[in-house]
């Protein structure tokens, strides 16, 4: 799982990394960013996969529409349930309502679907380009939504006893939701490389510190760190001067976070598109 703020490089690293596990075995890479960048990168025009790109590496970007029927198959018709109880409104109405402002909730969906798709054993490895590092922290707030929900329920739907199509008790709907729920957050916790992607900014290097004390809150650990668009040759006056600008940033991550895997990428004169160049960009982050 590839986090970190919006235009650090996630896309970039989810596409290199998606490639090199794809020499072991079958590889899904996903996006779930709102403005899909994978096929950009992958240089696949008209859904036509470029020349050496692996027959084994499936690549999929999820748009809003699918999101939907996520929830669908899984938590709005029972979420629905609940909900039409008290207000009337069509179940269209209520999912564009739930999704629009709950931002968490898309990541919910992507975390069990991936969840689903570990179990189902049909991929050695799956990545997953997330979107924006706040929507992904959002996600973590649910299971403590749905507890607390859950300790007020009883009050609120002592006269509200069943769903108002299917008949079954509301407190079942809830707290099945509940259960899922904890289960996709045991999923993040066991099985899930958390790679956070940054940059040597102070805007970006402030963020981390706060990012990683929310994910330990969570019990969720960081695997490695990148650090991307890093100057290496200074050739010119304004490379010298970014370079320099960079160095105490450089400095402080390597010092804070000396115990986690921290990988460098350099500053690219060119787009890191393509399969030749996503190789190059590999074989530095392994």
């Amino acid at each position: 799982m590839f986090t970190g703020k919006g235009g650090v490089g996630k896309t970039t690293c989810s596409a290199a990394a998606a490639l090199h596990y794809a020499a072991d075995g079958r590889t899904l890479v996903i996006s779930t960013d709102a403005t899909p960048s994978l096929s950009h990168i992958f240089e696949i025009t008209d859904k036509q996969k470029p020349a050496g790109l692996p027959s084994n590496l499936e690549i999929r970007e999820i748009v809003e529409h699918e999101i939907r029927q996520m929830w669908d198959a899984k938590f709005g018709r029972e979420v629905y349930e609940v909900f039409s109880a008290f207000v009337d409104i069509e179940y269209e109405e209520f999912v564009e309502f739930m999704t629009s402002i709950l931002p968490g909730l898309g990541e919910e969906f992507m975390v069990d679907h991936i969840r689903e798709l570990c179990l189902s054993g049909d991929y050695s490895n799956i990545v997953w380009d997330t979107a924006p590092l706040g929507q992904t922290l959002s996600l973590l707030e649910t299971p403590a939504l749905l507890a607390e929900h859950l300790r007020l329920a009883p009050r609120i739907y002592s006269k509200l006893k069943f769903g108002n199509r299917s008949k079954e008790p509301v407190l079942e709907i809830l707290k099945r939701w509940q259960k899922l729920s904890a289960a996709n957050m045991d999923f993040l916790r066991r099985d899930v490389d958390f790679t956070m992607v940054t940059i040597p900014e102070a805007l970006a290097v402030a963020q981390l510190e706060g990012t990683l004390r929310e994910l330990e809150k969570y019990g969720l650990s960081i695997k490695q760190i990148i650090i991307n668009n890093v100057v290496k040759i200074e050739d010119s006056l304004f490379l010298q001067t970014k370079s320099r600008q960079q160095r105490p940033y450089l400095k402080q991550i390597h010092e804070k976070y000396h115990d986690l895997k921290i990988t460098e990428l350099p500053l690219f004169p060119q787009e890191i598109k393509g399969i030749v160049r996503l190789k190059e960009l590999g074989k530095i982050l392994f």
